[in-house]
């Protein structure tokens, strides 16, 4: 890992001694990560309550700039104004590189009609059926590790040759025996696992956005 990274996850772990155990899993879930994107790939999140907020959170931190500018490379700026000679300039300025990736908690026609129609346990495995392919990687955030929509949008996504990536309290549930990577922080409470969710998915979308746009020239 270049400095930069080091100096992200160390400080993790500076802030947070209570995480150690969780290095390998996280360093894991930034490999997975990093490969999806390297490979065109899509990332999904999907969480209930709380942790959908953490889902639409950690959405919001790789589609735009989160400690870093992330401006177009000059290919990207002459592509628009190719097109736009007068407005490409401003359109180039306001727009930032961007790791693909949605949120499955936000879709409320969609979820409502699935959930009303269907069945409501199957709302984010349907979307992950219809958006997902293989390589793409699912985020489920479940303080339980049990959350039946969660655990079965993570068993179609393994399914379908998608990776998954669970983030737990410490007991991990039916996501740790489904999931490539469980990151099981150390608590039982629903409150304090959140709040450890925080921090380290803020690590991990920090490593991400230097490893992909830090500026090193």
């Amino acid at each position: 890992m270049s400095n930069n990274l080091l100096k992200e996850f160390d400080t993790l772990f500076s802030n947070y001694p209570q995480l150690d155990d969780c290095q390998g899993d996280i360093i894991s879930a930034f490999e997975l990560i990093k490969e999806c994107y390297l490979s065109n790939g899509l990332i999904m999140t999907c969480g209930n309550g709380g942790s959908a907020s953490d889902a639409g959170h950690i959405v919001g931190e790789l589609m735009k700039g989160f400690k870093l500018k992330r401006p177009l490379t000059a290919e990207q700026e002459k592509k628009l104004t190719g097109f736009f000679p007068e407005e490409g300039k401003y359109l180039s300025s306001h727009l930032q590189q961007a790791i693909p990736a949605i949120t499955l908690t936000d879709q409320t026609s969609l979820s409502s009609a699935f959930a009303n129609d269907v069945a409501q346990d199957m709302v984010f495995a349907q979307q992950v059926f219809g958006y997902g392919k293989p390589g793409d990687v699912l985020i489920g955030f479940s303080t339980s590790g049990n959350s039946p929509n969660v655990v079965n949008a993570c068993k179609v996504a393994k399914a379908f040759g998608m990776k998954t990536i669970a983030m737990t309290g410490d007991a991990g549930g039916e996501l740790l025996k489904i999931c490539d990577i469980t990151i099981r922080v150390p608590a039982h409470e629903t409150y304090r696992i959140q709040e450890y969710h925080l921090p380290v998915y803020h690590c991990i979308c920090a490593m991400l956005e230097d490893y992909f746009f830090y500026d090193r020239s």
